[in-house]
Parts: C-alpha cells; sequence; structure tokens
C-alpha cells in the first residue's frame, strides 16, 4: 500500500501544519494496576484538531492540485476524521462537508460547527454515512478524501510511528487503537522498516472486530453487525490493502469492551487530567484489562491517539 519512503517524504510535507505531540511516563499514579513497569504516554490527543488524523488529512491537502479544491473537500467520519478534514479545509480556504453516523459524539459536532463545517447525519455506522459522502462528492464535484483506504492518507498517519520511534529510542510495543486500520497500516509500516523487533499491537472493540475477524479468516470480511457504541471505532469492512499490510507488520490484535474503554477514559482524567475519547483511551483499557502480554522489562507505548469529553462525566 505504502512504502517507508512515502511516509519519509509525508513527514517533511506536513512538518510545518501539524505538531509534534509529546510523551508523558505513567507515572504517580492513585491506581496503576495494568500499567506496571515502563509504560510511556503518546498524547497525539494534543495534535492539531484533536487527534492524529490531522496528519493524513494534511498529506493529502498537499498532494491535490489546486483546482480540485474548488468545490471544498468531503468526507465521512466517526468524528475525528472529519474534525482533521474541517481544520484542512479550514487551512485551504475551502468548504468541508462531513458526513457522520447518528451516534456521533455531540462534543465532536459542536467542534465540527466551531470549523464552520457543513454536518449532516445519516444512517447508524460509518459505512453508511459514508455512501452518503460518496454520493454528494459525485454529484457536487467536491473531492472526497477517505479516512483509512487512500494510500496518501495513511502515509501520513504513518509519520506518527516516525515520531513515537524518535520520542522513545528502547520502546518494546506500541498500542494502536484501530478503526477501519489506516493509522496501524501507516504507523506499523514505519515502524517495521526502522525497528523490526518492535512489537505493534492492534485494538479493537468487542462490538466492531473489523481486523481481528479478517485475521481469523485469513481473508476480508464484512462484519454482520457493529454493536460497538465508540463511532471512531466503527466500521463493517476494512480495505484489502490495509488488511495485508496488517498481515505483514501487526504482531496481534487484541479486542476490549466499551465499558473498558469508558473506565480507561476516566482513570486517565482522573490520574492525568487527560480528556481522552474512548478511541484514545483503548491502549489503556488493554492495559489494565491485561489483553496485553508483556515482559517487566518491556516499554510500552500507550498510543493517546483522540481527544474528547468521555471520561469527564
Amino acid at each position: 500500500m505504502i512504502t517507508s519512503d512515502n511516509i519519509l517524504s509525508a513527514q517533511e510535507r506536513i512538518a510545518p501544519f501539524i505538531r509534534r505531540t509529546p510523551v508523558l511516563s505513567a507515572m504517580q499514579m492513585r491506581d496503576g494496576s495494568g500499567l506496571e513497569g515502563r509504560v510511556t504516554l503518546k498524547l497525539e490527543l494534543l495534535q492539531a484538531a484533536g487527534s492524529f488524523k490531522a496528519r493524513g488529512a494534511m498529506n493529502r491537502l498537499k498532494t491535490l492540485p489546486p483546482e480540485r479544491l474548488g468545490h471544498g473537500l468531503v468526507t465521512a467520519s466517526g468524528g475525528n476524521h472529519g474534525l482533521a478534514i474541517a481544520r484542512t479545509a479550514h487551512v485551504a480556504g475551502v468548504a468541508a462537508k462531513i458526513f457522520l453516523p447518528s451516534n456521533v459524539a455531540p462534543d465532536k459536532v459542536a467542534k465540527l460547527k466551531g470549523w464552520n463545517a457543513s454536518i449532516e447525519l445519516v444512517g447508524s455506522v460509518w459505512d453508511e454515512a459514508n455512501e452518503a459522502a460518496l454520493a454528494f462528492s459525485a454529484e457536487t464535484g467536491a473531492t472526497y478524501v477517505h479516512p483509512f483506504s487512500d494510500p496518501i492518507v495513511v502515509a501520513g498517519q504513518g509519520t506518527l510511528g516516525l515520531e513515537i520511534l524518535d520520542d522513545m529510542p528502547d520502546v518494546d510495543t506500541i498500542l494502536v487503537a484501530i478503526g477501519g486500520g489506516g493509522l496501524i497500516a501507516g504507523l506499523s509500516t514505519a515502524v517495521k522498516a526502522r525497528r523490526p523487533h518492535v512489537r505493534v499491537i492492534g485494538i479493537e472493540p468487542v462490538g466492531s472486530p473489523t481486523l481481528r475477524a479478517c485475521l481469523d479468516t485469513k481473508r476480508l470480511v464484512t462484519l454482520d453487525t457493529v454493536s460497538t457504541r465508540v463511532p471512531t471505532m466503527a466500521c463493517r469492512r476494512t480495505d484489502e490493502a490495509i488488511l495485508q499490510t496488517v498481515i505483514r507488520h501487526v504482531d496481534d490484535i487484541v479486542l476490549v469492551t466499551d465499558d473498558e474503554m469508558q473506565a480507561a477514559a476516566r482513570w486517565l482524567w482522573f490520574e492525568f487530567g487527560i480528556a481522552a475519547d474512548l478511541s484514545g483511551a483503548a491502549s489503556i483499557a488493554a492495559l489494565r484489562a491485561e489483553k496485553v502480554p508483556r515482559s517487566a522489562n518491556d516499554h510500552v507505548c500507550a498510543l493517546i491517539c483522540g481527544a474528547g469529553t468521555d471520561g469527564m462525566a
């Protein structure tokens, strides 16, 4: 799908337009259950627009010819990709149209309005919203930006892997939340090219085990139902190129419940004052639920990939 050279090019291309997000050692906690040993939080929720999605969206913008922007940008999103596209459209000075499933978090809708994006709720899962986004693009000429199957977007997401390796030269394991799979495809490509011994472990909701189901059956599958309440991690079907990248580069995919992610988001808010959405708390959920086998000496990077108010209630 992409190469490490694609990711290096993306890193140079987008550097002036994104933030280098900080890291934080998991220390001085009231309740550190599951986080014993060395755990470092990569605070990508502090990225522009609130998630790693800004990387891929900006890489796509900077590779588009100017004439493609006349009718604006359009996408479908569970929230975070939509915010990244809205912010990218703002940078470009063009309109943004975002299609969302009905269970999108209210705080993300409010932020989208703050970016002056036009929004429309369609269906109950991302796949249904995506059909509407594609129809809108065909009708209006707006440039459609796919959240995970676009190689240029995936290369942009992969720059996060390079940044983690620079931040944590001795990292052993990186935990990555999965929706459609674009982030883990890009990140794992970057990581394995530079340090093949580093484990990359994906995390999916029990109610949307898209890539886990593909790996179990060794083929691309479409889930019959999606029951998770986490719209940023809900996807009935991934992409064949994403699947093949995951097969090559991802060491394992573990499942967590929505309640485990909710508890992890509350834990992050209580312990660190970090306002993560449920996808952003997925790595912590996997650790606290002891879903990730690791030795006492492992240095684990828990990627906090998205901002939200889920842990503040």
